[in-house]
């Protein structure tokens, strides 16, 4: 039942962006920012976690999740640091999927070597 909450969620999502793609004049960069920052809302509206535990990776792997994640590292800095942590918090909690994102990137550029053909 996990892999089909996690398949019918991720599905909605992207469904729903590609909706956007399709309907509207919006540029993909736009609509990525607009998921990101949908995440933080309906995280901070507590909305989101109880879609996190029905759809799991569904809704953790979208950028509504980074959001959520975002959201979720500075409520948890705050609580700790103070106002400090809403400058911090959101860093500290992706700090290991941003790393992961740039070794793996570079290690793809290494293998493969991006650029034009010649």
């Amino acid at each position: 039942m996990e892999y089909l909450n996690a398949f019918l969620c991720g599905g909605i999502l992207c469904a729903l962006g590609q909706i956007l793609v399709d309907k509207t004049k919006l540029t993909p960069a736009r609509i990525l920012t607009g998921y990101v920052v949908a995440g933080v809302l309906l995280s901070a509206l507590g909305l989101y976690e109880p879609l996190a535990k029905w759809g799991g990776a569904g809704a953790t792997v979208p950028l509504t999740g980074f959001g959520h994640l975002l959201a979720k590292g500075v409520r948890r800095a705050v609580a700790v640091d103070g106002w400090l942590g809403v400058f911090t918090g959101g860093l500290t909690a992706a700090a290991g999927g941003i790393t992961a994102a740039v070794v793996f990137a570079v290690l793809m550029a290494l293998v493969f070597r991006p650029g034009g053909k010649r």
